[in-house]
């Protein structure tokens, strides 16, 4: 097949529409949830919580009606989600589970042998489980200090994550940020559990999880990048191998974007929705709220070239070194974006903080554009369960605070 040429127009509104965003709240409840993660593979998880976890926020600038509790229900009642590691931790469906056998095999490889410190009370943590049920490492009282992956910690810890990376434990529920585990085989179908690796070697189980990243995003190029990391043997060799192989085999497309120094790739199974953008006139342009580890941000290089918006992710930077702020949202506006912010919670009143707001550079908000961001926060307040903003600063934002509603006004 030819290459594709798109203007940098079309290929935003490709991008933007394979990730639910052209428009973005098109999707409702949890077969919207079910949807989004299905088409890219999985979302990324993090436990900060400064105005909603990473997955939480990716989700509501999708699913109109999407409240956590939905996320909860999927993930630890239906169990038709699994929390799990692909692109770092990670949420994806339950059905992917057969794909990451390889993953599990080598976390077995790796932690269980006699000369790890927990392999010792394995025993004894089964047989707790089978004896008590879900439990956590507080359950357990095993609290000898060893080395682990990221620090010393608790030897009970360390038994249940390396039964967990395994495969012979899933997170049955979480109480915060605490993980509780239970038995893989108690809440995966025995077909699942059963099915053995749909990718039997090493080459296949390269292609598929190249393919699988190139939809997590939509278009992306082949240049190193969080986009690409965490794929479990493949370095920039076996990418370009893969996306070689791919390309030629019909999977994959090659996508030229105007301005754009290097080519692009797309799933061909994702034409489809190229050709309903490229037949579709122009949508009323809508704002949302994006969180950092969305999806469409995971290779930044990438989307300040397409989008020309430069972000950085700035938590782990020291505050003097910081460009914004600790834990800053970007907030899309049609196909571009036009602003950040870092929010904060006032949990005592019941209030969303806007410790800082930055235009970009070439927006002068007009009238549409404030009644998009308007019933963005209104939508995003309803996500929160806040019942009104406080803004700190300098910075006049007239859509919160010339409308005549106190629950937005600024303060």
């Amino acid at each position: 097949m030819e290459k594709i040429s798109l203007t940098n127009r079309q290929a935003r509104r490709f991008i933007l529409a394979h990730q639910g965003l052209w428009p973005p709240h098109s999707r409702t409840g949890k077969s919207g949830v079910m949807e989004h993660i299905r088409r890219v593979g999985c979302i990324q998880f993090d436990p900060l919580n400064m105005a909603g976890r990473s997955p939480e926020l990716v989700l509501q600038a999708r699913v109109a009606d999407f409240q956590p509790a939905i996320l909860d229900e999927l993930l630890y009642e239906d169990r038709r989600l699994l929390d799990g590691w692909d692109k770092m931790m990670s949420i994806y469906p339950v059905e992917d589970w057969p794909y990451f056998q390889r993953r599990r095999e080598a976390a077995l490889s790796r932690y269980n042998h006699g000369k790890r410190p927990a392999a010792a009370i394995l025993p004894e943590v089964r047989a707790e489980i089978e004896r008590r049920g879900p439990l956590s490492s507080i359950d357990l009282d095993f609290d000898q200090t060893v080395d682990w992956a990221w620090a010393p910690t608790r030897i009970a810890r360390a038994a249940l994550e390396s039964m967990y990376y395994w495969g012979e434990l899933v997170i049955h529920h979480k109480v915060n940020t605490r993980k509780v585990y239970d038995f893989a085989s108690r809440h995966i179908p025995p077909e699942l559990l059963n099915t053995p690796d749909p990718n039997p070697t090493e080459e296949q189980f390269h292609d598929w999880y190249i393919l699988r990243r190139i939809g997590g995003i939509g278009l992306i190029w082949d240049k190193a990048g969080d986009a690409w990391i965490g794929i479990p043997g493949v370095k920039s060799t076996q990418r370009k191998a893969a996306l070689a192989r791919l390309l030629e085999q019909g999977s994959l497309l090659e996508v030229q974007v105007e301005g754009m120094s290097l080519p692009l790739m797309m799933r061909a199974a994702d034409l489809p929705v190229l050709e309903d953008v490229l037949g579709t006139k122009d949508i009323a342009p809508r704002a949302a709220i994006l969180a950092p580890l969305d999806n469409l941000l995971w290779d930044r290089r990438f989307i300040e070239e397409l989008f020309g918006f430069r972000y950085r992710w700035e938590v782990y930077k020291p505050a003097a070194e910081r460009e914004y702020g600790y834990y800053v949202l970007p907030i899309l506006y049609g196909n571009r974006f036009i602003a950040r912010f870092e929010p904060g919670r006032d949990r005592k009143n019941n209030a969303l903080i806007l410790k800082n707001w930055w235009w970009e550079a070439d927006v002068e908000p007009d009238a549409d554009m404030q009644a998009a961001l308007r019933a963005c926060f209104e939508r995003f307040m309803g996500f929160l369960g806040v019942e009104n903003i406080r803004i700190e600063g300098e910075v006049a934002l007239p859509f919160l605070s010339e409308t005549g509603n106190d629950s937005l006004a600024e303060s």
